[in-house]
């Protein structure tokens, strides 16, 4: 051991600067490694380092946990480990010391060209093509009052995003040196304010291997992580080792002081080191049987229930730490409001794969103080069939409602048997979400994600069109509730075009009058297309792209998409904190064509109801209909008075073939319906201005074919 060298100390995990004395402290698990080296470099294409350090396992280690302080050095310093011991697949080991390692708990990861994911495969030194974790002062940032915005999921609007294909097309006007980056992303914050966006859930920034994707592609999207506290590196403009965080930290500052909280979608479920032919780059060579659930039968190979070829042993005390620790980071030094899950049900499962009815490590992220007042949203299913929509654990997790995009999505193509199903979606699922203490915008709402059609495409194509992924087409979901309103793919037809921008807008308009807390994908607002991909994970092109010209040539669905979402944020009956459908909530009244008759059938194709703040006034006299027995799991409250008396809405919606004249509910003399939204209009007759919603003469109302209608009482 060199003279200089002290102990170090086993906390805290990774690399961690000190001032007195001044240098940094490593620390790293491993329990079955029988040496580990820590290398320290200068440069990220370095073929060898410029310091070995042999860690003495009787001076540097205190049960499984590797240490040593390193005198004289600080933030900037690059480094990674060398992890020696046995390579016994068949008992879960995979040790190979000649592969550099990246810290698990790395803030910061540096690499260049030299990169390479091919070395990190094949046998013998992979020194000057590896990945380099990087030391960082997590204190070393002004952030000059900032702090997470703790926003209520009521009145929340949700927009995901990518950060590199936000600003990456040419059509973006920033910079080219910052196309593609958190500080690209900057710029547009105007753009999100104009929409009324308070929400951007941003598609995986911890750092992940672009080169794992099919061959002469890049992987897109970032579901491959490789280093779960660092911001990932290609988001940057800055080449220096430091860059990704500061620039990461500049952009959440930025989107804050503009009242937009930001929320991380968090990959905890798999990692890109992959299936038993994967690559040694971290957690493999540091302790396999550890940090993956590995198959009973034969631990030389991995359980795989993400479709990853690996699974995150997520309820195994080591990596349950390495959870929680990384989520208290990107809180409390990079100051994020909250996280999306993927994949959260393999996060339910124990550490030989089978479903536990109280996960520890969901109930640790619920109840951690630091967490206490972030958003946490699980994608609650995997993808080996365990599927928790509705039956998520804990009293704090939201979900991303995937049976309301289906059931939405099948109303508007216009199948049978969904005006049921519509009514619970409408309502914040109460049939999925029966607890009576739950909140009900714990229900993120979508007819789009990253993972699926654009809204564009879906209703422009009957199928996918997945071809240039290199998969022949066989990767994907088939599942899409998609029509293309009668030709595939992109029409000169008139009559087509204007049927898909209806059923654009009917799909929009029915997310932003649903209870629940709406989400939104990038670039619907302006028809963003992939060209009927519904599975763009490896195209980092302009099949992903955001093409900013769509903001002048579809400027009315832009309009659009800011009306409806500032009519939703207006109206106070969208932020309720208790269901419609229960005492003490909002009135929500049923009806059908007919005043409190709507047809529930399973060739019914339409549905009207009211939302009120008060006792509905008395039914027309001339009408001797008595209400009707609403669907059992959207059962009508009359006794809200949760909001002002002035927020009285009739919402009529058509997704039948042909027009459909519904009888509208009488209003006391001094008011009248007034039109906001008809999606079957030109605009800008499809949204109204506030204030100056046209009236609506008599006492019925033609609902187009294929449409939605809003109506205000004034």
């Amino acid at each position: 051991m060199d003279a200089d060298l002290l102990p170090g100390h086993p906390y805290p995990l990774g690399a961690t600067v000190r001032d007195h004395p001044r240098g940094v402290n490593f620390s790293v698990f491993s329990k079955n490694c029988t040496a580990l080296e820590l290398l320290l470099f200068d440069r990220h294409d370095d073929p060898r380092p410029v310091r070995v350090i042999p860690l003495d396992p009787a001076r540097n280690r205190t049960f499984y946990y590797w240490h040593v302080f390193v005198p004289g050095i600080g933030a900037g310093q690059l480094y990674g480990y060398r992890a020696y011991g046995p390579f016994d697949p068949e008992r879960g080991h995979r040790f190979d010391g000649t592969k550099v390692l990246i810290d698990p708990y790395a803030r910061a990861v540096m690499y260049g060209s030299n990169y390479s994911r091919a070395a990190a495969l094949r046998p013998g030194d992979n020194c000057a093509q590896a990945m380099k974790s990087v030391v960082v002062d997590a204190r070393a940032y002004k952030w000059e009052g900032d702090v997470p915005l703790q926003r209520p999921y009521a009145g929340s609007v949700i927009y995901e995003l990518h950060v590199g294909g936000f600003t990456r097309h040419p059509s973006s006007g920033v910079d080219p040196v910052r196309r593609g980056t958190y500080a690209g992303l900057i710029e547009k914050i105007p753009y999100l304010n104009e929409i009324g966006i308070t929400t951007v859930e941003l598609l995986p920034v911890q750092q992940f291997d672009e080169q794992d994707a099919p061959p002469g592609r890049k992987n897109y999207w970032g579901y491959q992580p490789v280093a779960f506290f660092a911001p990932h590196r290609g988001y940057s403009s800055r080449a220096d080792p430091l860059g990704p965080v500061d620039d990461f930290r500049d952009m959440v500052k930025a989107l804050h002081r503009a009242g937009i909280e930001v929320i991380l979608d968090v990959v905890f479920n798999h990692t890109t080191e992959g299936d038993h032919t994967g690559p040694t780059l971290s957690f493999r060579g540091l302790e396999n049987r550890a940090y993956y659930i590995l198959s009973q039968s034969n631990p030389a190979l991995y359980a795989n229930f993400t479709a990853c070829g690996n699974t995150v042993n997520g309820n195994q005390s080591i990596v349950r730490r390495l959870i929680v620790d990384c989520l208290r980071y990107w809180v409390q030094a990079m100051h994020v409001d909250g996280f999306r899950f993927d994949l959260a049900s393999v996060l339910a499962r124990d550490e030989w794969g089978q479903p536990l009815r109280s996960p520890p490590i969901l109930w640790e992220i619920e109840s951690d103080p630091v967490l206490a007042g972030t958003k946490i949203i699980a994608e609650a299913w995997d993808a080996a069939g365990l599927y928790q929509v509705g039956t998520f654990i804990g009293h704090r997790w939201a979900e991303w409602n995937g049976q309301y995009r289906d059931d939405v999505r099948a109303f508007v193509k216009g199948e049978p048997g969904m005006v049921r199903k519509l009514a619970d979606r409408i309502t914040a699922s109460p049939d999925l979400y029966p607890q009576h203490d739950r909140e009900p915008n714990r229900s993120i709402n979508f007819v789009t994600c990253h993972d699926g059609f654009t809204l564009n495409d879906l209703v422009s194509y009957d199928r996918k069109h997945n071809d240039a992924n290199g998969h022949a087409n066989t990767d994907g979901t088939d599942a899409n509730f998609s029509w293309n309103c009668g030709e595939e793919g992109p029409v000169k037809d008139r009559k087509i075009e204007a049927l898909r921008d209806r059923q654009m807008k009917n799909l929009l308009s029915i997310l932003l009058v649903s209870q629940g807390t709406p989400m939104l994908l990038m670039g619907d607002e302006v028809r963003r297309t992939q060209r009927g991909n519904n599975n763009a994970y490896c195209q980092d092109n302009e099949i992903s792209w955001f093409d900013w010209r769509g903001v002048q040539v579809h400027a009315d669905m832009l309009r659009f998409v800011r009306r409806i979402i500032r009519f939703n944020r207006e109206h106070h009956l969208f932020q309720q904190e208790r269901f419609w459908t229960n005492e003490g909530g909002p009135d929500v009244i049923w009806h059908g064509i007919r005043l409190y008759q709507p047809d529930w059938g399973h060739d019914s194709h339409s549905l009207a109801f009211e939302l009120r703040a008060s006792e509905l006034p008395a039914s027309d006299s001339s009408s001797t209909a008595a209400r009707p027995t609403p669907p059992s799991s959207a059962n009508s409250s009359t006794a809200g008075r949760a909001v002002g008396s002035d927020e009285h809405l009739h919402v009529m919606l058509n997704a039948y073939w042909e027009p459909l004249t519904f009888e509208l509910p009488a209003l006391p003399p001094e008011q009248r319906w007034r039109r906001g939204v008809n999606t079957a209009l030109p605009s800008p007759d499809d949204i109204s201005e506030p204030g100056k919603e046209p009236p609506v003469a008599g006492r019925e109302y033609r609902v187009e074919a294929r449409s939605v209608v809003i109506l205000l009482a004034r």
